[in-house]
């Protein structure tokens, strides 16, 4: 299975900044560590091109963002000052959400972006730590490629993925699926295609039962040749931003289901970390770490149906 990784493009924070940058060094410390056992390639993606870009994105906004010519509005809605640094690593990400996607199709089944899932990162605007949407680029990428023609997303971040919801609407080939806790950030929601918002505190139980009843639904709907999953980490009971009460265990089940589904209906899919805010940052580690275990098996358990 391939990973792909940009955690050395490294955001230039101020100091006490709540977004947690550590998290991506750390996972892939891991991963790294673990790579031979667990049967992962390390790949470092390129970086996403204008043209790529523009599949999702207005060219004047990403003109402005790459030239540093964003005003203050563009960056407070970010939530990151601008720099260099700040965008390349926004498109190292962006290609490497493509390059899983594009793996997943081309034959590895599951393939997974150690960072990503920035899904507040609208047409022409970004939004809640997200410049660029590596879901949509991603999405439209591997259309142009003739490798898919409709694509599913399963966005199982706390926050509800407006900027994906907003870039996708009316389009019929790509179809947005949704879980997140229903007062938290964004307060405006556009409509994904299906969107299951759930009270503050839902634990495992609940949310498990969410998923089942809708995971269905949203494949039997979208028809999808593969899967875009966001596998964010703050459903967790101990995220700053969150809202829900998941534990560990109930995320690495969540995992488990999806990755079941996708095996059961013979759909590829890329996997990208999207958002976690745990006090801890190795809490948020741990969570993703699961996440790329479980895909990993997902990949062997497909391998082997394949090679059978």
């Amino acid at each position: 299975m391939k990973a792909f990784y940009c955690h050395h493009f490294v955001l230039p924070l101020p100091a006490n900044h709540r977004f947690p940058m550590a998290k991506y060094r750390r996972l892939y410390e891991r991963v790294a560590a673990d790579a031979g056992r667990l049967g992962i390639e390390l790949v470092e993606p390129a970086a996403a091109s204008d043209e790529e870009l523009a599949r999702a994105h207005c060219p004047d906004y990403i003109q402005r963002m790459s030239a540093g010519e964003a005003v203050e509005a563009d960056m407070r809605r970010v939530g990151f000052p601008w720099s260099t640094q700040t965008i390349e690593r926004s498109r190292r990400s962006v290609g490497a959400t493509m390059g899983a996607l594009r793996a997943a199709l081309e034959g590895d089944g599951v393939a997974v972006n150690l960072a990503g899932g920035t899904h507040h990162a609208a047409h022409a605007r970004g939004g809640g730590y997200c410049i660029f949407n590596d879901t949509v680029v991603a999405a439209r990428h591997v259309q142009h490629l003739g490798l898919a023609r409709r694509l599913l997303v399963v966005d199982l971040d706390v926050h509800q993925g407006d900027g994906t919801a907003a870039i996708c609407a009316g389009d019929d080939s790509i179809f947005t699926f949704s879980i997140h806790a229903a007062r938290n950030y964004p307060a405006v929601k556009p409509p994904s295609d299906l969107d299951v918002a759930l009270p503050d505190g839902t634990g495992d139980d609940e949310y498990l039962e969410a998923l089942a009843r809708h995971l269905p639904l949203a494949i039997d709907r979208a028809r999808p040749d593969a899967v875009l999953y966001l596998a964010g980490a703050d459903p967790y009971a101990g995220d700053r931003l969150g809202f829900l009460a998941l534990s560990k265990p109930g995320l690495a089940e969540r995992d488990r289901f999806l990755f079941e589904r996708c095996r059961r209906h013979g759909l590829p899919l890329s996997v990208s970390m999207a958002g976690g805010y745990a006090n801890e940052v190795e809490d948020i580690v741990d969570i993703h770490y699961a996440t790329i275990v479980l895909a990993s098996r997902h990949a062997q358990t497909v391998a082997a149906a394949v090679g059978a």
